[in-house]
């Protein structure tokens, strides 16, 4: 093929590409931008989610630009596939990789901070603990230790300040906190700072003991965790060693396995073994899964 003639087939196929991007692309804009559409509402419905993962993870910011970039990105994805002749694996791959992206690494920043805040419960409570001798308040003792508190539990307890010089009650700015974090000790540390103030009673004792009972039960699940550890391991392996164990046979023997496909029998016999490989995971895991 001659220079003008592949050059000019070049530009026709960028060309198409180009007018079915945009095209494509104002179809969506239109469908999104229409308040009574189900793109619109949906597309409204994912921003808000995004803005919920960003506001619990102290982000301040748009989930909207977020996802103008996945959509963004998705039409990146398409016309490389359609113009570069990529396989449909890869294309796939890349397309969920655009599409749970995002919220995946929001979703691990989470989580990473609500063990953070697991760690820092403790001290919390025996801190609120000696400031209420001295504060009868339980909202002029939280304030008192803010400043005392390492992040990111600190910047939960300066909105939880804030909303309570706001006018919200200290009930529900931390019911708002419990909800926010999600985290399992902080729940336990709220509720007996709640139900001890309603009840009343000596409440730096109360709190005392919960945070005693909570290092407890730290403790024991960190000995739990190391003696099950092992076990996991060899539940990892019972895992993967028998696909290893065949994959290994057939590429040493080709065709080494090719007596379990010509008979029923055969067939049988993988099913009940597969079935067994099976159960003994979900019987492993449920052997393992201790709760405290």
């Amino acid at each position: 093929m001659s220079a003008p003639l592949h050059f000019a087939d070049a530009a026709l196929k960028w060309s198409s590409a180009a007018c079915v991007t945009t095209a494509i692309g104002l179809a969506t804009w239109g469908a999104v931008s229409d308040p009574d559409s189900l793109l619109h509402r949906g597309w409204a419905r994912y921003c808000g989610w995004l803005e919920s993962l960003l506001y619990r993870a102290f982000v301040f910011r748009r989930g909207q630009p977020i996802a103008i970039g996945q959509l963004l990105a998705l039409f990146g994805v398409a016309v490389v596939a359609i113009l570069g002749k990529v396989p449909w694996t890869f294309t796939a791959m890349a397309a969920l990789l655009v599409v749970i992206g995002p919220a995946l690494h929001l979703q691990r920043t989470l989580r990473k901070r609500v063990e953070k805040i697991d760690m820092q419960v403790e001290g919390f409570l025996v801190a609120v603990a000696n400031a209420l001798k001295s504060r009868p308040a339980i909202g002029d003792a939280m304030a008192s230790v803010v400043n005392l508190t390492p992040n990111p539990l600190r910047q939960e307890l300066e909105l939880v300040v804030k909303q309570m010089r706001l006018g919200t009650t200290v009930d529900q700015a931390l019911l708002h906190m419990s909800a926010r974090v999600g985290s399992k000790p902080l729940d336990t540390a709220l509720t007996a700072l709640l139900i001890g103030r309603q009840v009343g009673g000596n409440l730096p004792s109360i709190i005392e003991t919960t945070a005693a009972a909570m290092r407890e039960m730290a403790r024991l699940e960190g000995v739990v965790r190391t003696k099950t550890a092992e076990g996991k391991a060899q539940m990892w392996v019972l895992a993967f060693f028998p696909l290893i164990l065949m994959v290994t046979f057939n590429a040493a023997s080709p065709g080494y396995f090719d007596g379990l496909t010509d008979s029923v029998a055969g067939y049988v016999a993988v099913v009940v073994a597969f079935g067994c490989w099976g159960g003994s995971l979900v019987v492993g895991r449920r052997i393992l899964a201790v709760d405290i």
